[in-house]
C-alpha cells in the first residue's frame, strides 16, 4: 500500500469486480476507500471458495485496504449516514444502473448539490446517451456485445474469455478516468461528473487494433488480420506448449535460418513487413510443423539465445510459482490468507506500508460514524440493528 492518494476519501457503493477492483487500486495508492454495503453484504463475500470465516476468494482480491459500513438505502436513517459520507468525500463511486441510484435520491446533480467539489463516477454497463442505457449488464453479456467473445468464430464457435474481462478492464478504465478527475479537479476546484460504461470501454479496447482499414473508410471491413488469422495460437512442442512471436525481420530470419528453411527467406514476399504481414499464416504453419521436433525446453532455450520473444505456456498453478513473480512478490501472503495478488505497479520514491485486510461486513462502522460526528448512543443504535454483524471489539 502506498501513500499517493492519502487524504483523499473515497465512498465505494459498489458490487463484485468492476467498482471493488477499481475502489482496491485507490486504495492500493493510499486513498482511504469507505465500501458501503447492504445489510448481507456484497455478493462476492458469498461466492466460492470461501476462507474458513465465510469470505470468498473473490472478494478477498478485490478489497483489501478498504473499511466497510452496511448501509440500507431504504432507511432514512442509513440514507443520511450515506449523505454525510459523500458530503465529506472527495470521490463516490458505485455501479448500480444510473436508474436504480436515481431513485434512491443519489444521482449525480443531488450528490454533488450537496459537495460540488465531489468527482462522482457512475460505472455502468451502457452509456447514457445510447439506446441500450437501461439494460442490466455483466461480463458474459458485455464480452458478447463488445465483439470479444465474436473474434473466437475465426477459429471455430464464438466463446467467452475464461476471465472476467469485461469487468476488470473497466476497473481499470474507473480508476484512471477518477485518477485524472482529481488531478484535474487540483486545476479548477470543482468536482465532475464521470460515467465508465462497460460496453463502450470493451469496444474501445477491442478496437484500437481491430478497426485497422475500417480506420480510413467508410466502407472497409474492421479487423486485423495478424490476430485474426487461424494459425495465431500456441504450438505444440514434443512434450507441451510454446508461444514464440518472431515480430521484425531479425527475429524471422534468426528463426529461420535455425529450423533451416533458406528457402522462405529467399522468397520475394520475405523482404518486407508489409509483404511478410500478407503471408503471416505461411510463416506460422512452418513454425507449427517445426515445433514438435524438440522438446519446449529446448525450444525456450533455442528462442532466449536467437532472442525472440517466446515464453513457456502456463497454466493457472504454473503462476503460484513462478520465479519472477516470486522475485516481484506480486503474491503476498499475510493477513490470514496463504496469498493474495497484489499490486503490481511499483512506485520508485514513494513510501510504501503494509496492506490492511478487506474487511468484515460493517467492521469499521463505529469508526466511520465518529468521523461523521455521531454521538455514541446513535452509534450503539445502529450497531444494535438486527442484520448488523462484523464490527470490531
Amino acid at each position: 500500500m502506498y501513500d499517493l492518494l492519502k487524504g483523499i476519501r473515497v465512498v465505494e457503493l459498489s458490487t463484485i469486480i468492476l467498482g471493488p477492483m477499481a475502489g482496491q487500486i485507490l486504495a492500493d495508492n493510499g486513498a482511504d476507500v469507505v465500501k458501503v454495503e447492504a445489510p448481507e453484504g456484497d455478493l462476492a463475500r458469498q461466492i466460492e471458495p470461501r476462507s474458513p470465516d465465510g469470505e470468498g476468494a473473490m472478494f478477498v482480491n478485490t478489497n483489501r485496504n478498504k473499511r466497510s459500513i452496511a448501509l440500507d438505502l431504504k432507511s432514512e436513517t442509513d440514507r443520511e449516514i450515506l449523505c454525510r459520507l459523500v458530503d465529506g468525500a472527495d470521490v463516490f463511486l458505485h455501479n448500480m444502473r444510473l436508474a436504480a441510484i436515481e431513485r434512491l435520491g443519489f444521482g449525480p446533480a443531488a450528490m454533488r448539490a450537496r459537495n460540488p467539489a465531489l468527482i462522482y463516477c457512475s460505472a455502468i454497463g451502457y452509456g447514457s446517451g445510447g439506446p441500450y442505457a437501461a439494460r442490466p449488464a455483466y461480463d458474459d453479456v458485455i464480452q458478447a456485445a463488445s465483439g470479444i467473445a465474436g473474434l473466437f468464430r475465426e477459429t471455430g464457435d464464438p466463446t467467452y474469455v475464461p476471465s472476467v474481462v469485461a469487468d476488470k478492464i473497466s476497473a481499470l478504465y474507473t480508476a484512471n478516468a477518477i485518477t485524472t478527475a482529481l488531478v484535474g479537479r487540483q486545476r479548477t476546484g470543482t468536482g465532475i461528473t464521470i460515467e465508465v460504461p462497460m460496453f463502450e470501454s470493451l469496444v474501445a479496447f477491442v478496437m484500437t487494433e481491430h478497426l485497422a482499414a475500417a480506420t480510413f473508410s467508410q466502407n472497409a471491413s474492421a479487423g486485423y488480420g495478424r490476430m485474426l488469422n487461424p494459425h495465431r495460437r500456441p504450438f505444440r512442442t514434443a512434450d507441451g506448449w510454446i508461444a514464440v512471436l518472431p515480430y521484425t525481420g531479425g527475429h524471422w530470419t534468426r528463426t529461420l535460418t535455425e529450423l533451416g528453411r533458406h528457402d522462405v527467406m529467399a522468397e520475394e514476399w520475405f523482404a518486407t513487413a508489409s509483404t511478410r504481414s500478407d503471408n503471416i499464416g505461411r510463416l506460422y504453419e512452418i513454425l507449427a510443423t517445426e515445433m514438435p521436433r524438440r522438446s519446449t525446453d529446448e525450444w525456450l532455450s533455442v528462442f532466449e539465445q536467437l532472442d525472440v520473444p517466446h515464453s513457456r505456456v502456463a497454466t493457472l498453478d504454473d503462476l503460484l510459482t513462478d520465479p519472477h513473480l516470486a522475485a516481484a512478490g506480486l503474491f503476498e501472503g499475510g493477513n490470514g490468507l496463504a496469498r493474495a495478488v497484489g499490486h503490481p505497479v511499483t512506485y520508485e520514491g514513494a513510501a510504501r506500508h503494509p496492506d490492511t485486510p478487506p474487511p468484515p461486513l460493517n467492521a469499521d462502522a463505529p469508526e466511520i460514524l465518529r468521523d461523521l460526528g455521531y454521538d455514541e448512543d446513535s452509534i450503539a443504535r445502529f450497531a444494535g440493528r438486527s442484520g448488523r454483524k462484523g464490527e470490531k471489539p
